[in-house]
């Protein structure tokens, strides 16, 4: 097996390793406002491994090649590696105000430091780096797309309940904060 093969299989492995930790070990607690999250948690749940699959799969099934290139393993694999770890650093600056499902805390406050100065959701953006450096390692245009575009739609419309729960929380003070701010991509979205 190639070297990189090996490492991406790894850096599958991880991922979803360090997804199912969060998943299982950052739960909102008994005294948090956990009523807004509004399925959206389970819909991640869906669509992240239904679109690793698929991607997969219409990798082996199609031949829509991206590029002749090797470089594109290289560019995906390292979009995969920067993805989780960017979003473990992410997960770990938010501290105990990260947690899985939407919720406010008791104590809650508005992170703006750190990616937090740029982007409202810069969990979500290397999340969707890892899936977007996925359909890119496979090296196929419908790969891409099933990595990609699940997830997503799913982010997109966890970020709208997420918002509204901010919004409901902290009013003016969020409100000001989105205009200064984007979504998922630094200066763009």
């Amino acid at each position: 097996m190639h070297p990189l093969q090996v490492l991406f299989s790894i850096s599958m492995v991880a991922w979803f390793i360090t997804e199912f930790l969060y998943k299982n070990m950052l739960k909102s607690g008994k005294e948090d406002k956990k009523d807004k999250d509004k399925s959206t948690l389970n819909i991640l749940w869906m669509a992240i491994p239904f679109s690793i699959a698929t991607s997969v799969a219409a990798s082996y099934m199609t031949r829509f090649p991206i590029t002749g290139g090797v470089w594109i393993l290289y560019l995906g694999e390292a979009l995969i590696l920067t993805g989780i770890i960017f979003r473990f650093i992410i997960i770990r600056s938010l501290g105990k105000y990260f947690t899985v499902d939407v919720t406010i805390k008791e104590d809650h406050q508005i992170k703006k430091e750190g990616f937090y100065k740029y982007l409202r959701h810069p969990s979500y953006a290397f999340s969707l780096l890892t899936s977007l450096g996925l359909g890119l390692y496979l090296n196929n245009w419908l790969s891409l797309v099933l990595a990609f575009l699940p997830p997503f739609i799913a982010f997109t419309y966890r970020i709208k309940i997420e918002e509204q729960a901010l919004v409901e929380q902290f009013g003016e003070e969020y409100i000001q904060y989105r205009k200064k701010t984007k979504k998922l991509i630094p200066f763009i979205y």
